[in-house]
């Protein structure tokens, strides 16, 4: 197989409320060179529970968490970070979330692209954060 993928998931079974039938997964690892993240949230990548409801920079952080384990299973890691895109459900967040985000990719300097949109796949999610990553020589 050309491509890992990193916890495969059906959208039935983390949107049991919607009426929805499509196979995911947390992450791809392309030709074993590079990690694209799904949308990360804040949420428990084991149980699915929705964590720190209404506390934008706490979501963040727990984002910033999922991603750095699923880029560790990936054989990666935050520093090897070439790319994220924040989305953010208002703009009054964008310091806190941006603050947290920042603390974990201190001196990784990614090319970012934030975006303020009306609503995230649930009403609780604040901030989602996706990422592209290279996987270093050494680990493959």
């Amino acid at each position: 197989m050309i491509h890992k993928r990193l916890r495969p998931f059906n959208t039935k079974d983390t949107y049991p409320e919607q009426k929805l039938d499509n196979d995911l997964s947390q992450g791809v690892v392309a030709r074993g060179t590079m990690v694209f993240l799904r949308g990360q949230v804040s949420q428990d990548l084991e149980t699915r529970e929705n964590l720190h409801v209404g506390d934008a920079r706490l979501q963040a952080r727990q984002t910033m968490q999922n991603i750095e384990t699923l880029l560790g299973e990936a054989g990666s890691e935050l520093g090897h970070i070439c790319r994220v895109v924040i989305y953010l459900t208002d703009i009054r967040h964008r310091e806190a979330v941006y603050q947290e985000m920042g603390a974990w990719l201190k001196g990784v300097f990614p090319c970012s692209t934030g975006l303020v949109v009306s609503a995230l796949a649930r009403p609780e999610w604040l901030v989602e954060i996706e990422v592209t990553a290279v996987i270093p020589d050494q680990a493959r």
